[in-house]
This record gives structure tokens, C-alpha cells and sequence, in this order.
């Protein structure tokens, strides 16, 4: 049901998709129901410049010449500079040239065809950050060194696609790509948007958070995983071990003004665990929340101006998996 079909102003305009091996979610506050076509279609068309898995696309492109000044749009030139900027404030917590541990660990292809038990990838990619060359128009990537977008790619995806839908007269709009979420503008209802935080083991959602304008992102070892020789797998690579993480939190979720920068916050926080948690955050002006491996909840004290009275939980419930003999 429409909730503004008996409401004066805008109407709300919504489409449920998959996109960047995500499950998306779009909602669009507008007169004209074509701007929720055109959000879709700008996703698309960012998911084939960006996916590692589509062949024809500029970061494909990027990694099958490394040494070389490859020719690049607007779009993936901003995403490449978004990542050097991210690796750069957390200190390398985010790295986007894992690619290599990334394909050792078994990601080898795109997560829907991945399956639950994958054999070990080969992979003689290594790190190299520091020496990825921008130039006008142009990327270049060291020799030996890959290029994976992962969640940054999502992130500044939902942060471009908002900005253009309400320059283009949207009165708001809301995108959940794979839960990096961005809103915008006009709610459909009470002039705020709600964004609940789900942890994949608890039954309701840990808080909700509402938000006139800005971004959620939340990492999590617990979805995105595999075996591999009976080893439990995951997509959250350590840059500094090259596996995948072992940190004693589970859950992250960052509250911050752009979807890209809540996503390698919330990425690199969850990699540093409560020994250093929280200490990225602070210095840009975000906000976050933690679970830890057995259901404590942290936040920071901002985070709660966020949830109003309902507060935030000291603990969550588990529901613990069954696990396969």
C-alpha cells in the first residue's frame, strides 16, 4: 500500500532488487515515479564500471593491467581516490587492494554463485595501496597489486545515486544496498527515516536508528561466509595477517554524513575489536555501535541521540546456529 495515497505532496515509489551481490531496497519520494527507473538503472551502471566479477568492467579493466595508466570514467575515478582516502584515514584498517587474500580465502567468484564449502583459491597478488597512481582521466595499479572494491563500492554507490535523485526533484530518498544505506531528503512518513540495525542472530532488530539525512553502514562476520577444509571463511580480510578477521566483535554499525565513509569506518572498527574500539570514529564525526562475539553491546554516546527513548540494549539475545555434523 502507498502511505501517502490519501497525503498531499509527493508520492512514494519503492523496488526491491539484487545488485552488487546484495540484496537493494530503493525508496523514492517523488511526483514523478520515472526518477525510482533512473536510481535503478545509475546502480546498475555503476555495479558494471566497479564489479570485480564482471568482466567487461573498469576495475576488471584495472586489474589485467597493473603498471599500466588505464583509462577510467568519472565514477571509478572517484571510487579509486575514496579508497586511497579511506586506506589513509584508517591506517590501513581498510585496504582496497586485498584482492590476492581475497581469492586465497576462496572469494573467488561472485558470493550467489560461491557456495557453502569452496576449495582454496591461488592467488600471487599482493598489497600496494600506497602507489596507486591517479591521473587525469586515468588509474594505474603497481605491478602484482589487485584492485577490490567490496563494500566502499556500495557505499559511495548509495551516496551518488541519492545525491543525483534529489538534484533530478526527488523529495527524498532511502537506498539499502546490501546494508549500506543512504537518506535523503523527505521521509514517507513523520519527516524521518528509521533504519534498523539486524544482527543475522538476533530475532528483532538491536535499535533503530532515525535519521534525517545522512548514512548507515554496518560489517559483520557473520554473513558472507564459507568453508574451506572445514575452516569457517569469511569476507572480512585483517590487512595485517591477510585472513580473515579473528576479532572478538561480531557486529559493527556506524552512523556517519556519507554511506562510503560509514562503511570502511565500520569495516575497520570491527577489525580493531573493543581493545581499540571506537577510536576511528570519533575523529571524523561518526557515530557506532558493536556487538561483541557473545552479545554485549557497546556504543558510543553520540549514538544515542540517535534512538530516542527506546534506548540501547546492554546485551542481545543469541540464537545460535545448529551446525552440521
Amino acid at each position: 500500500m502507498d502511505p501517502t495515497a490519501d497525503q498531499p505532496g509527493p508520492r512514494v515509489h519503492e523496488a526491491r532488487f539484487r545488485a552488487m551481490g546484495s540484496d537493494a531496497h530503493l525508496i523514492v519520494v517523488a511526483d514523478d515515479a520515472s526518477l525510482l527507473d533512473a536510481a535503478h538503472e545509475r546502480i546498475d551502471q555503476l555495479e558494471q564500471r566497479w564489479s570485480r566479477f564482471i568482466e567487461t568492467s573498469e576495475i576488471s579493466e584495472l586489474n589485467r593491467h597493473p603498471g599500466a595508466d588505464v583509462p577510467v570514467s568519472t565514477d571509478t575515478r572517484l571510487l579509486v581516490e575514496r579508497a586511497i582516502a579511506a586506506w589513509r584515514l584508517t591506517g590501513g584498517g581498510f585496504d582496497p587492494t586485498v584482492l590476492g587474500d581475497v581469492i586465497r580465502a576462496g572469494y573467488d567468484r561472485s558470493f550467489d554463485q560461491l557456495g557453502a564449502t569452496v576449495k582454496p583459491g591461488s592467488s600471487a597478488l599482493g598489497k600496494g595501496a600506497t602507489n596507486i597512481g591517479l591521473g587525469e582521466g586515468t588509474v594505474r595499479l603497481p605491478d602484482g597489486v589487485g584492485f577490490d572494491p567490496g563494500g566502499i563500492g556500495k557505499g559511495l554507490a548509495a551516496d551518488l545515486v541519492a545525491t543525483e535523485a534529489v538534484a533530478h526533484g526527488a523529495a527524498g530518498i532511502c537506498i539499502n544496498l546490501g546494508g549500506d544505506l543512504r537518506v535523503l531528503g523527505r521521509a514517507p512518513v513523520d519527516g524521518a527515516w528509521g533504519v534498523a540495525i539486524d544482527h543475522p542472530m538476533v530475532a528483532d532488530p538491536v535499535i533503530v536508528v532515525v535519521l534525517a539525512d545522512g548514512a548507515v553502514a554496518t560489517s559483520t562476520t557473520l554473513r558472507r561466509a564459507w568453508r574451506v577444509d572445514g575452516r569457517v571463511r569469511h569476507h572480512l580480510i585483517d590487512p595485517w595477517t591477510g585472513e580473515p578477521s579473528e576479532s572478538d566483535l561480531a557486529l559493527v554499525s556506524v552512523v556517519a554524513a556519507e554511506t562510503w565513509m560509514a562503511e570502511v569506518l565500520a569495516k575497520a572498527e570491527l577489525l580493531r575489536g573493543t581493545e581499540r574500539l571506537f577510536d576511528l570514529v570519533g575523529g571524523v564525526g561518526a557515530d557506532a555501535l558493536a556487538v561483541t562475539n557473545d552479545g554485549r553491546v557497546i556504543a558510543t554516546d553520540g549514538m544515542r541521540r540517535f534512538v530516542g527513548p527506546a534506548g540501547i540494549p546492554d546485551r542481545v539475545d543469541l540464537v545460535i546456529p545448529e551446525v552440521e555434523s
